[in-house]
């Protein structure tokens, strides 16, 4: 730790709750307690895997484990596509579709049978139980400690007995919850993005995302209350209950519930990926081209391309949706403590997982620090910390149809208040990264 990234970090983390404040509905109701002690928990968890031997050996411990069942899980997808074709080391790479996606079948099965086994639900009780301790419902608590391990239509399965009578409060706190974290069948495809096939940069980067995924829990609940504050006269249940409803009939069935749901997220997330990367390529390919002009009725001049690549010191080529979206997020990436060197890499990184999805940007995240883009280590673990989430617009759909289902008459508020989600869930991520810079 250092001085300067302690000032800055503190900077960042006032601009961010002041943005919350600016945006909130009710800012004489902000219980500025509840608050104070959220980002106390947030850094009092983050220092103490850092510092404190056994808080940060059995995260170190439970992250070793994570890469082994990782590497474990790719038995299966060795007997569909063979060992060697699974061997990035190989002329033909890293291949997504191969080294990722099974990832998320298997985690997801795993998953499915923890939660039959109750393990999963004994767990989040008693991290609910300690977040209720900040001030908050038990089914608020309930469904932030569930976002930790499972994913943002998952987690408020946990809650489901609550949902239909939560005020508009306590659905945006769920809501941020789920954006602001991640869940553990995607958790592994990240690792595998950022580690590659070194094991301790795997369990290096496994740590550094199950340290995010849990800061992210009492920072969705802290950030929830300053935009959306409990109204007055507000009934809020204290009772920390896990829903015991189960997810299939006898463990193969949980098992091949969750096969199927993790195939459906899978499938769901390389079309996404397919999409959205062809469309960036069409977008990108237009935009080049006008950047590229440099003769108009006669008139010769310097391309818009050219001024850019000098500009940027050949950082980026010319016009691209990469080069505007860094420039435009990196006042954000300064404001919160990124080096100003790396600001419009973080920038365009953190544009990518709003606009796009976590999945690209990660990978974006992979590629450039293999082609060490970066002058700071620390700017890798912020972006490690600032991505970990699934805020990003697809998810207010996923959001509204996941929860709407789980009760019907929340469906108008989960729509009002989906883009207080987006903004709420990406400051959740970024006051994590702001405490990931400060103790670097």
């Amino acid at each position: 730790m250092n001085a300067e990234n302690i000032l800055r970090g503190i900077g960042g983390i006032l601009f961010l709750v002041l943005v919350c404040f600016l945006i909130s509905n009710n800012r004489r109701r902000i219980n500025w307690k509840l608050v104070g002690i959220g980002l106390l928990v947030q850094l009092i968890i983050a220092i103490s895997i850092k510092n404190i031997g056994f808080v940060g050996g059995t995260f170190s411990f439970l992250a070793n484990a994570f890469v082994k069942v990782i590497n474990l899980g790719k038995e299966g997808a060795a007997f569909i596509f063979g060992r060697q074709l699974l061997d990035p080391t190989q002329n033909w790479g890293f291949i997504f579709a191969v080294q990722a996606l099974p990832n998320i079948i298997f985690f997801a099965a795993l998953s499915a049978l923890l939660y039959y086994m109750g393990v999963l639900q004994k767990i989040v009780f008693v991290f609910a139980w300690i977040l209720s301790r900040m001030g908050v419902s038990g089914p608020e608590s309930i469904s932030a400690a569930a976002n930790v391990f499972l994913g943002q239509t998952e987690a408020p399965l946990m809650a489901k007995p609550y949902l239909a009578n939560m005020n508009k409060s306590e659905i945006l706190c769920i809501m941020i919850g789920g954006m602001a974290t991640t869940a553990g069948s995607v958790l592994a495809t990240y690792v595998g993005m950022l580690g590659g096939t070194d094991v301790a940069q795997q369990q290096y980067f496994a740590l550094q995302l199950l340290t995010a995924s849990v800061m992210a829990a009492p920072a969705s609940i802290v950030i929830a209350k300053i935009i959306y504050p409990d109204p007055e006269g507000a009934v809020k249940s204290t009772k920390v209950g896990v829903s015991k409803e189960k997810i299939g009939s006898n463990v193969l069935d949980a098992i091949s519930n969750g096969t199927i749901d993790g195939l459906k997220l899978a499938v769901n997330v390389a079309a996404m990926l397919i999409a959205f990367t062809a469309l960036m390529a069409v977008l990108n390919y237009l935009l080049v081209y006008m950047g590229g002009i440099n003769n108009f009725f006669g008139m010769s001049f310097k391309s818009l391309n050219a001024q850019i690549a000098d500009a940027t010191g050949g950082r980026y080529a010319g016009l691209s949706l990469q080069f505007i979206l860094g420039y435009l997020f990196a006042p954000i990436a300064w404001l919160i403590g990124v080096e100003s060197a790396d600001i419009t890499y973080f920038g365009q990184l953190l544009g990518e997982k709003t606009i796009l999805n976590e999945f690209f940007a990660y990978d974006s995240l992979g590629k450039l620090k293999a082609a060490n883009a970066f002058s700071s280590s620390k700017t890798v673990v912020m972006a490690s910390f600032a991505l970990c989430g699934f805020a990003n617009f697809a998810s207010i759909g996923i959001q509204i149809g996941g929860i709407g289902a789980l009760a019907p008459n929340q469906r108008t508020n989960l729509s009002s208040l989906g883009m207080k989600a987006l903004i709420g869930g990406t400051i959740a991520s970024l006051t994590n990264a702001c405490i990931a810079g400060m103790l670097m």
